[in-house]
């Protein structure tokens, strides 16, 4: 009897002895994996953190690729309308001297010839603008001034020579001419210091006071005499 005992004792000895062993060995297994697992956990996180950087890199970088264009479109616009005011005031240039020619007033003829002189310079300054954009000084027809140079030109055939009323005629087609650069020049000078252009927005800038006293100057001369000699001028004459 005494001897089932301690063989029963043994053999759960030994049992208990074996299971310990395959939870030491099990234990040993879990604290191996466990690593791995951490370490993969760890790069998926990191894996994630890569990409929702990269996802706020492309929106910024797509943000900035719009505001880029759409500043690029108000360049094309400003450069176009640039090509513009060129075209119109080399064609003042022509057509000035023609008006001077038909003038009947002398200070009038001084007034056109003077403009032209300073439309002279006007021309050169768009060039410099061209050449501060890096850009090839280019000229585009204006339809806007084509009709205004025409209408001069209708002026000058509907009235009579030597008149005052031909003068008051020349002086409103001027003074059409000159409105118009008014606003185009008004207009490019915001436009450039908008875009970031400040030294061709004080170069246009010159040009745009030069127009204004150019269109007082009109006024003026208008509103002195010739308004009053051609309300004195019969239709027979």
């Amino acid at each position: 009897m005494a001897t089932r005992t301690a063989t029963t004792s043994k053999a759960a000895g030994k049992s208990n002895n074996s299971n310990t062993s395959k939870t030491s060995r099990t234990s040993k297994n879990n604290s191996t994996k466990s690593p791995s697992r951490g370490r993969s956990q760890a790069s998926a996180s990191s894996g994630n953190r890569t990409q929702s950087s990269g996802s706020g890199a492309d929106r910024q970088s797509s943000s900035t690729s719009g505001s880029a264009s759409s500043k690029s479109k108000l360049e094309e616009f400003f450069v176009d309308e640039l090509k513009d005011i060129y075209w119109a005031e080399k064609q003042l240039v022509k057509t000035l001297p023609k008006l001077q020619k038909a003038a009947t007033s002398d200070e009038l003829k001084k007034a056109f010839e003077n403009h032209r002189s300073e439309t002279e310079g006007h021309v050169k300054r768009i060039e410099q603008a061209f050449e501060m954009l890096g850009q090839r000084a280019q000229a585009k027809k204006c339809d806007a001034m084509q009709g205004i140079t025409e209408e001069g030109a209708s002026v000058i055939e509907d009235t009579d020579t030597g008149t005052s009323t031909r003068d008051v005629g020349l002086i409103m087609a001027g003074q059409k001419a000159e409105h118009y650069e008014i606003a185009t020049y008004g207009g490019l000078v915001q436009i450039a210091k908008t875009l970031g252009h400040n030294d061709i927005a004080r170069l246009l800038q010159q040009t745009l006071e030069e127009e204004k006293k150019a269109d007082q100057l009109l006024t003026q001369i208008a509103e002195s005499k010739i308004n009053y000699e051609a309300a004195g001028e019969d239709e027979d004459e």
